[in-house]
């Protein structure tokens, strides 16, 4: 299974620790973020990582080099100075993740799920990991029904914890459920993940789980700081 890290992020809440580095390579334990999923992917058997990339580009190879350092092979997918959102990002990566289910997380969280918990193929076109709702994002994202199917309505809602497995044929028809949204007629396409992973849902095709343990979305410096100390405690 090859994975994607989704690292093109402009990292404007964190500033200024992002103004000149970008922030899936901020340090916490003692390691860039994306360390930790580049050592934890290789535990399992990937061999095949895409980086992409886009605020502060050329540090990603610096720091990471080719993945040798991991026992990867790290691939860097550069989006030029605008994001191309995850979706946007995602389409232009699939020439390098190839045609088979793939591994995809936020360079920018930091979690202690087991990616070898991961199905190796979704049921549908997309599997989620699901986590209790953060005090800064209350309203969570999905419901996660007892079936494991994920619905987009409801009232009990979980939060993406941004680790997926993704098959590439759910963007089969992204322009279709984009529509006119502002930079889909862009070149490249600029555009989100979720209505993709919303219109997947309404046709039963997404399925999750729920992750009880350790998850941060490391999203502003305080953060980041209190995961730094909880890293190093141990």
């Amino acid at each position: 299974m090859k994975a994607l890290i989704f690292a093109a992020g402009l990292g404007e809440r964190m500033r200024p620790l992002t103004d000149a580095t970008p922030k899936p390579l901020l340090r916490a334990g003692g390691k860039p973020l994306i360390a930790w999923h580049l050592e934890r992917l290789a535990a399992i058997g990937v061999r095949e990582v895409v980086v992409n990339t886009s605020w502060l580009a050329a540090q990603f190879p610096a720091t990471l080099g080719d993945g040798a350092a991991f026992g990867l092979r790290i691939r860097y997918s550069d989006e030029g100075p605008v994001p191309l959102e995850t979706g946007g990002g995602m389409l232009q990566a699939l020439a390098a993740l190839g045609d088979a289910p793939f591994l995809a997380v936020n360079g920018d969280i930091w979690s202690d799920f087991d990616f070898a918990r991961l199905p190796r193929e979704p049921a549908g076109d997309a599997h989620l990991v699901m986590v209790d709702n953060p005090a800064h994002h209350p309203q969570g994202d999905f419901v996660l029904r007892a079936d494991g199917r994920l619905d987009a309505d409801g009232d009990t809602r979980l939060t993406f914890s941004g680790i997926g497995l993704y098959r590439p044929r759910l963007l089969q028809g992204w322009q279709a459920v984009i529509g006119d949204a502002p930079g889909a007629d862009a070149t490249p396409p600029r555009f989100r993940l979720a209505p993709l992973l919303r219109a997947a849902m309404r046709r039963g095709a997404a399925t999750g789980e729920h992750h009880a343990g350790a998850w941060t979305d490391v999203g502003t410096p305080e953060r980041l700081r209190l995961l730094d100390e909880v890293l190093r405690a141990g």
